[in-house]
């Protein structure tokens, strides 16, 4: 009987070809159809995720929570369901794609992270927002108990209103980056509000923040405010509800944090066929999806255990059929 364990084994030992096509053509147990049918039938979840990590994850009391989305190519697709045109940063453009909201697990003092849930963008289905998920995602980690973290990382897009005052009221403290275009105001009520990249610095602000208010938050509602150089054509604005920070060093150690999550989706993309499924079903995608990031999250424990990356380990199977392939080829190129 075809059962997940099959399919997570076909990712594992994948390259390139993902497809169930290909899978039927190099397994002769099992039809296309039989894969066809698993995939359409079962209902994988996101909470498979966390029964996979829960006995490997290592947690620490200042662990980080990171939130953020990515796109997975489907531009050369048609008539798959999930899909919808949406900017990707890669391109730096809109593309079609089905997007995919992470929650990742950061222990800062080893540098590890985990994904330990996740959300499909499909507003048809459920009338949810990206931001409506992150607030799920949020609420359920805090309820369940099962986590570790004080701080919650996000990029400019999850910078709302409402979700950053959720993490006030669940006790968290955040660390985002204001759109450049923000209102805020650091005069105390004297100025009138402005953009957030139109704010002047002295010395003194620059290398311990300044406090503002951003426009329609309450009346008295303070957040501190660092201008971080990320490059020679980038600042960023993060805010922080830890108004007790005082050191631009600092908040940009913890920013570089975030950077964690877009490991984890490039490794996710290159190394387990997570874009590649082209069944047009949007339970099949759903399935194909939990299988990717359950193979992510296989290699990435042999990974840590043999002390290399899950890129050295695929590597690695590709060299094997190399040296056995040279030493005995299947397809010679001149008669011996």
């Amino acid at each position: 009987m075809f059962t997940r364990l099959h399919y997570c084994q076909y990712l594992v030992s994948g390259v390139r070809n993902y497809t169930i096509t290909n899978y039927a053509e190099h397994d002769a147990r099992f039809s296309h159809d039989t894969v066809n049918r698993f995939l359409k039938a079962d209902k994988l979840t996101a909470r498979l995720v966390w029964e996979h990590v829960k006995g490997s994850i290592v947690m620490s009391p200042n662990g980080y929570i990171v939130f953020d989305d990515s796109v997975l190519d489907k531009n050369h697709s048609h008539h798959i369901d999930l899909v919808h045109r949406q900017y990707s940063g890669n391109v730096h453009g809109l593309i079609k794609g089905i997007g995919m909201i992470n929650c990742v697990y950061v222990n800062p003092d080893t540098g590890e992270y985990w994904i330990i849930d996740y959300r499909i963008y499909a507003p048809e289905n459920d009338n949810k927002s990206k931001l409506d998920h992150v607030r799920d995602m949020l609420i359920s980690l805090v309820a369940r108990g099962e986590v570790t973290f004080d701080r919650v990382l996000m990029d400019s897009w999850y910078g709302a209103k409402e979700l950053l005052l959720l993490i006030e009221r669940l006790g968290k403290s955040y660390f985002v980056p204001l759109k450049s275009n923000r209102q805020v105001d650091d005069s105390g009520g004297t100025l009138k509000y402005c953009r957030v990249d139109s704010l002047i610095w002295s010395s003194q602000d620059l290398a311990h923040g300044k406090l503002i208010k951003i426009k329609g938050f309450p009346k008295e509602h303070k957040v501190k405010l660092f201008r971080v150089v990320v490059s020679e054509n980038r600042t960023d604005y993060v805010i922080t509800n830890d108004v007790a920070q005082n050191s631009t060093n600092v908040i940009q150690d913890v920013c570089a944090m975030r950077w964690k999550v877009e490991q984890f989706h490039r490794e996710l993309k290159q190394e387990t066929g997570v874009e590649k499924c082209q069944c047009r079903k949007g339970r099949i995608q759903r399935n194909h999806i939990a299988c990717a990031v359950l193979v992510w999250i296989r290699l990435t424990e042999l990974a840590r255990k043999s002390g290399t990356s899950i890129y050295q380990i695929k590597k690695n199977m590709l060299s094997d059929y190399l040296r056995r392939e040279l030493r005995s080829p299947s397809v010679r190129f001149a008669v011996t």
